[in-house]
């Protein structure tokens, strides 16, 4: 299933970025476990106070670890570059697309918006300029969809991406049945491929998206309503969005925590706080990682996404203490815990429990009640 907006590749540049696909694929499932037996092998023992970053420290040694790292950090340059080439031959006819979309839910712009500190010049994943371009037209959010699509292998929903989003639902369905929200806010949502199903489930809400990137919110906001799905799509600070108190009953994020930082996750929970009613739901959805509990060699890898793939906040929000933060917050009857991906809109299908299941079949969650 795809959808209008998405940039289309032609034979060249699908099968560039196939190749992409394959060779990431190849450097996780074939030189990877052969990294993984050189960091055990430099493993300090039992202990040892920073295991981790002792042993990445050491693998800079080895030249076998530096040619896979510096291999898989170009092959992430290569797949956005693949994926700019797609867009930027298609982007006259997507601002057009955008123009044109069904007259759906709203965009609001912030000339005066200042970007967090730390999203600012920062390449998430490497993609070039990241989240919070303020570039014209639609192009960064189509290079985010496209690039995507292909940076999780299509098992995030395929090139709907929507995984996240229906991953949200089914925790909601495991968690809260009785939820009816009147209006919702996703905080976050990039080129809102989560906010849709989610909207969709709850067709008389009132839906509402924030991010902090201009072109991102343009090609959100066309996506979803050629979608014929009806966003208020707002140019927002997660920490402080500037919505009246108690103006929502679902307040969620799917994957934002980790682009942000410790002190960020904090005040993120507060608002939240803030802006749900009295029997309002807040649901954070993030990696299917808990710091603590990875191998020595999985904590390596993260050291490795902060170094060679921009991703500062990674351990911070694998290590951050939900529970605490949203009890600090003033939440109550807090759930934390892994949700089982949803595949297929089966929600049913979908459990919440203690442990995960692995990455893309299983999403942490952290979620809450406000009383």
């Amino acid at each position: 299933m795809t959808h209008p907006m998405l940039a289309q590749a032609n034979h060249d540049e699908q099968a560039e970025q196939l190749f992409v696909r394959d060779l990431k694929q190849y450097l996780t499932a074939e030189v990877e476990p052969l990294q993984r037996g050189i960091a055990e092998a430099l493993d300090p023992g039992p202990g040892h106070n920073a295991r981790a970053e002792h042993v990445y420290a050491a693998l800079h040694h080895v030249p076998a670890f530096r040619s896979w790292a510096g291999v898989r950090r170009a092959s992430q340059e290569l797949l956005w570059q693949s994926v700019w080439d797609t867009v930027e031959r298609q982007a006259p006819s997507l601002d057009g697309l955008a123009q044109a979309a069904p007259a759906l839910g709203s965009l609001s712009l912030d000339p005066h918006f200042t970007v967090p500190d730390y999203l600012e010049d920062a390449h998430v994943h490497l993609m070039p300029g990241g989240y919070s371009l303020d570039a014209d037209g639609v192009r960064q959010g189509a290079v985010m969809d496209r690039g995507g699509a292909v940076y999780m292998l299509g098992r995030n929903g395929g090139f709907m991406n929507d995984g996240r989003g229906q991953t949200v639902l089914g925790h909601l369905a495991a968690c809260y049945p009785d939820l009816v929200p009147a209006r919702l806010l996703e905080l976050g949502c990039g080129i809102g491929a989560s906010i849709v199903p989610v909207a969709r489930a709850f067709p008389d809400a009132e839906s509402v998206a924030i991010d902090v990137g201009s072109s991102m919110l343009r090609y959100a906001h066309a996506r979803a309503a050629h979608l014929g799905v009806a966003v208020d799509f707002v140019q927002a600070d997660a920490e402080a969005t500037g919505f009246a108190d108690e103006s929502f009953d679902l307040v969620f994020s799917a994957a934002l925590l980790h682009e942000t930082s410790a002190e960020a996750i904090t005040r993120i929970m507060a608002e939240c706080h803030r802006l749900l009613r009295k029997g309002g739901v807040v649901v954070h959805l993030e990696v299917p990682s808990r710091y603590a509990q990875l191998d020595l060699w999985t904590q390596v890898r993260a050291e490795v996404e902060h170094d060679y793939n921009n991703e500062p906040a990674w351990r911070a929000a694998t290590s951050a203490d939900y529970a605490a933060l949203l009890t600090a917050a003033g939440f109550v009857d807090c759930r934390i815990g892994f949700q089982d991906a949803v595949r297929n809109g089966d929600l049913a299908a979908s459990h919440f429990g203690p442990e995960s299941k692995g990455t893309f079949l299983s999403w942490f969650v952290a979620s809450a009640r406000k009383v």
